[in-house]
């Protein structure tokens, strides 16, 4: 895929209704720190400081749609008490139509509660109902999505083993697809996979299809006997087996294989990675793509995905940002200030050390290049904050800059040790700072810590400032001078 290919299908997702039909859960999540051992057990006491509720299980299929901007509707059944409620309330507040759910009082809402410290998962426990729904609830449920099929692009199925997904519900689902021309996309779970027979596509992971293959896998032979024994038995039209670091493998019922190298990065947390595959795959096909080109859309959103810590979904500005950056697209670099404020709100909860400086740049050279890699080499992320072609003219005089900020932006974001940059049109980056709030503020040795502009503001918050030599005899007026005598000699 070209990245005209990837905005064509951008484009497209607004127009997308999907049917999720599965088990919906809450996923709590309870954010502290550890610094000391309980007197009462060997044990660490976890100091609460943010708690974190959000929609889980099949609810993480739906947010990664909603993310996306698809029109989405539900089908399922919870519980008829307050986390019940709590579920509906949070769907519709995400403008999901929820017509498709049942309640009953017999059942409990699942609910996951994750403890986190240090961005590690500490402990989980859960609170659920595992009982199959009634026959009179699966033919509710299975007279609505008939019923309804018309106006759906294509149907996931989110399969957590919590009794909603029962095999009759299933056939019966895969079959109004089949006579309406619907893609069934799966997300399975368990070992027995033949209440999925005749799905259009299943999503297992590596773990998963050993399980319900009972064949180990340990390199590609074993891989594909694995795979072309699940795709025969169960009569499917093609099975992706996601396989962790080493990416993701498609078997077709032709014949052909595809596998497609990870685009992970470094991966902090693996939950909800399957919804995130099961969502851009379903979209894919809904938007027309071909099923490899649909799974090396789910390939680079789940790379986004394990890169986040917690359950999390992918949004169209970082699918297009990590094309860009797959491909060394210098560009994917220069950012809206409030686009790289979300950026860096993830890193910072990956424990990234944000570096920022700010300048003019204007004729770029040695002094500047070596000036910003050692600004670099101070943290994890050197964000660079760009003046301007007017706040230059303010500062400088109006004949500068010389190179406008377009050129200058995309010079510098060519450098491999600038992660980001931004453009301000203000005199000094104040604003900047207070939006961005790095930890480390950096500026040449010409300074003072007195002198540099944001100091007192980035101490505050406790961070600091960096001061770095400069190379002697370097700038930009010292060069524009040399060009000017030179060719006044001549």
């Amino acid at each position: 895929m070209n990245r005209e290919d990837i905005e064509k299908f951008l484009n497209q997702v607004g127009e997308v209704k999907a049917l999720v039909v599965g088990d919906l859960m809450l996923d709590e999540y309870l954010w502290g720190k550890t610094e000391r051992i309980s007197p009462e057990a060997p044990v660490q006491v976890v100091d609460i400081t943010r708690e974190d509720l959000r929609l889980g299980g099949a609810g993480n299929v739906i947010n990664n749609l909603v993310t996306l901007g698809c029109r989405v509707h539900v089908a399922s059944v919870l519980g008829n008490g307050q986390d019940g409620d709590l579920v509906r309330a949070m769907l519709e507040d995400i403008r999901v139509d929820t017509s498709g759910l049942l309640f009953d009082a017999g059942r409990r809402t699942g609910r996951k509660t994750r403890i986190l410290a240090s961005h590690q998962q500490m402990m989980r426990f859960d609170r659920e109902s595992r009982e199959p729904i009634t026959a009179a609830q699966e033919q509710i449920l299975t007279d609505f999505v008939r019923q309804n099929a018309a106006d759906f692009d294509v149907i996931l199925i989110s399969d957590y083993l919590k009794g909603v997904l029962t095999e009759g519900l299933l056939q019966q689902i895969i079959q109004i697809g089949k006579e309406q021309g619907l893609p069934v996309v799966i997300d399975p779970k368990g070992t027995d996979y033949r209440k999925y027979r005749g799905a259009t596509l299943l999503t297992p992971n590596r773990k998963e299809t050993e399980a319900a293959s009972r064949v180990p896998i340990e390199d590609l032979d074993s891989l594909r006997l694995a795979g072309r024994s699940l795709l025969q038995e169960l009569q499917l039209e093609t099975l992706v087996v996601t396989r962790s670091e080493e990416g993701i493998s498609i078997f077709f019922e032709d014949g052909q294989e595809v596998h497609l190298p990870t685009e992970a990065r470094e991966v902090y947390d693996v939950t909800g990675a399957g919804d995130t595959v099961l969502s851009l795959i379903g979209v894919g096909l809904a938007c027309g793509l071909t099923i490899a080109d649909a799974a090396r859309m789910a390939n680079l959103a789940a790379g986004i995905a394990v890169s986040k810590v917690g359950t999390s979904t992918v949004n169209i500005d970082e699918i297009r940002d990590s094309f860009a950056q797959q491909y060394l697209e210098g560009d994917a670099k220069i950012k809206e200030r409030n686009r790289l404020r979300q950026i860096l709100d993830s890193e910072r909860q990956r424990g990234k050390t944000i570096v920022f400086t700010n300048g003019c740049f204007d004729l770029l050279h040695v002094g500047h290049v070596k000036y910003l890699q050692q600004a670099r080499r101070q943290g994890d992320l050197l964000i660079l904050g760009l003046n301007s072609d007017a706040s230059i003219r303010r500062l400088k005089g109006s004949n500068r800059p010389l190179i406008s900020e377009q050129e200058r932006a995309h010079i510098l974001a060519a450098l491999t040790c600038i992660d980001y940059l931004v453009v301000f049109d203000e005199d000094t980056p104040l604003a900047l700072i207070d939006l961005l709030r790095p930890d480390i503020l950096v500026k040449g040795g010409d300074y003072t810590p007195e002198t540099v502009v944001g100091r007192e503001l980035v101490e505050s918050y406790g961070g600091r400032v960096a001061l770095i030599d400069l190379v002697d005899g370097r700038s930009t007026t010292n060069i524009i001078e040399q060009i000017l005598d030179r060719y006044e000699q001549g």
